[in-house]
């Protein structure tokens, strides 16, 4: 296995700094589309459960 990793690490062929970009600004969008998602319905959540305790 770490000759799989040193055999990948020292090939220079591949991909250059634009599709590592690329690749950079997709998993971006995927984070912040899920920590919004996320943190919409946490607050929902938050706000039911301390709504129904001051009841």
């Amino acid at each position: 296995m770490t000759d799989l990793a040193k055999l990948l690490w020292r090939n220079e062929e591949g991909q250059d700094i634009a599709e590592y970009a690329v690749m950079l600004a997709v998993i971006l969008v995927i984070v912040i589309g899920t920590v919004r998602l996320i943190g919409g319905n946490a607050n929902n959540v938050f706000s039911s459960v301390a709504s129904s305790i001051s009841q």
